[in-house]
């Protein structure tokens, strides 16, 4: 998958939903993944659904058919069927409407469309499937975390075919020659950034025009100052981004743009180039998700090489209300049971995918997911390894910041997060703008 692919990915919500009607002439016409309304409980076989751009999820399944799911197989054989990611919402929210979801598919790139397949009883309650099944403890802890905040509901409506904890990489003989610490608290953070760029050192590799690396470290920062369900009382409307206590936040990152730390024109630094400031030895630091594994261990592109890349996470800050623990983090795009299809033969297959999709996304693609890994590789990079135990061991998550926003709202963060990482916006200017964007709807 590209990285253009990917980061497409971690930017959900962003798709507009389009009306049902607009659709119906486009609509998936059954194919041989069963994505018609012919599709459903004692069929025979078990249907899939997954974007074309994705090729992972359906490997792993092909592996597992013949593996560990081989009776689920036998007794129901896995048909799959696939349709782009540019049209994934608006063609789900059809099929669903339909009733025509498959067994399993990706879940909807946007939470509120999600909500709404949840509250149309359209999505199989997995909380409660896999405690049946005796399987529950086949999920890691962070990850279902994750899952349940996504979507609101306290229940498991979706594995995580992919988990992707986030935290500051640093280069660790850069921090070393420094006589720098790894970062544990915000302010560890600030005077480290000092003492790099008097070292002549640009301290923070960042994607400014991209935006979302920026509002990343906003969001975080809210959750270890205010605690984990901060930003849900702002979709709530407990509380708005313009609070003081919010805009806070949105501060403490302006003040590093003000200060320099993110280098020069960071507004024009894009994805690409904040990576290859970092794996070029010119930053220290460089705040980034798990999927840039990928890129780490690529030897061609990593000029500072594996092992002198390190992870910290998110620091605390003083008298937060967070804890460090409380890892950032997000699943790719996760997958749902039609609840309409769920029976015996369903259920044979969620009860395999739950055992064995760790361990064979792990060997067999290199995918880091959501579940318990048995037997991992030995020859895994030390980069692989540490989100390894990062994710075993964390006990909770936090989501990004625009994860509850609205599409528009979330248009808005990411287009004026350059503006607090060169310093031309105050934290109080961009949350006005963020909060109007997110009260329009």
């Amino acid at each position: 998958m590209t990285t253009a692919m990917r980061r497409a990915r971690r930017l959900a919500p962003a798709i507009a939903l389009i009306g049902v009607g607009a659709l119906a002439l486009s609509a998936c016409s059954g194919g041989s993944g069963g994505s018609g309304s012919e599709s459903g409980a004692g069929s025979g076989e078990f249907t899939y659904l997954g974007q074309t751009e994705n090729t992972t999820i359906i490997s792993t399944l092909e592996t597992l058919a013949g593996d560990q799911c081989k009776a689920a197989a036998d007794a129901a054989p896995m048909t799959s069927d696939d349709i782009s990611g540019t049209q994934w919402d608006q063609q789900l929210q059809l099929l669903a409407s339909q009733d025509g979801l498959s067994d399993m598919q990706m879940a909807a790139g946007t939470p509120a469309l999600m909500s709404e397949f949840i509250d149309g009883g359209k999505v199989l309650d997995l909380s409660q499937a896999l405690d049946d099944l005796g399987v529950s403890d086949r999920l890691l802890p962070a990850a279902e975390s994750t899952v349940k905040a996504l979507y609101g509901d306290g229940a498991l409506y979706a594995l995580p075919t992919e988990f992707n904890i986030e935290g500051f990489w640093y280069n660790k003989e850069l921090l070393e020659k420094n006589d720098i610490e790894v970062p544990e608290t915000w302010d560890d953070l600030v005077d480290a950034a000092a003492t790099l760029k008097d070292a002549g050192v640009q301290p923070f590799a960042t994607a400014g025009k991209d935006g979302w690396p920026v509002t990343r470290l906003v969001g975080d920062y809210i959750f270890r100052t205010l605690g984990p369900d901060a930003l849900q009382k702002v979709a709530d409307g407990d509380a708005k981004l313009t609070d003081p206590e919010y805009v806070a936040a949105a501060d403490a990152v302006a003040e590093l743009g003000k200060a320099g730390y993110f280098g020069d024109a960071v507004g024009s630094i894009d994805y690409n180039a904040s990576m290859n400031l970092f794996l070029s030895g010119k930053a220290a630091f460089y705040y980034m998700g798990s999927w840039a594994l990928a890129n780490f261990n690529d030897e061609e592109q990593n000029q500072i090489g594996v092992d002198n890349v390190g992870f910290a996470r998110f620091p605390a800050v003083e008298g937060g209300e967070g804890s460090i623990d409380q890892i950032p983090a997000n699943v790719g795009i996760p997958v749902m049971f039609a609840e309409k299809n769920y029976d015996d033969e369903a259920a044979a297959w969620l009860k395999c995918i739950a055992e064995g999709y760790g361990d064979t996304a792990l060997n067999e693609s290199g995918v880091v997911s959501g579940f318990v890994v048995d037997n991992p590789p030995a020859d895994l990079p030390s980069t692989t390894q540490t989100v390894q135990d990062e994710i075993a061991n964390a006990p909770s998550s936090v989501l990004w910041f625009e994860a509850l926003f609205t599409p528009k709202a979330t248009g808005i963060s990411q287009n004026n997060g350059a503006g607090l990482a060169n310093g031309s916006l105050s934290g109080e200017e961009f949350m006005t703008l963020v909060q109007a964007a997110n009260d329009e709807g």
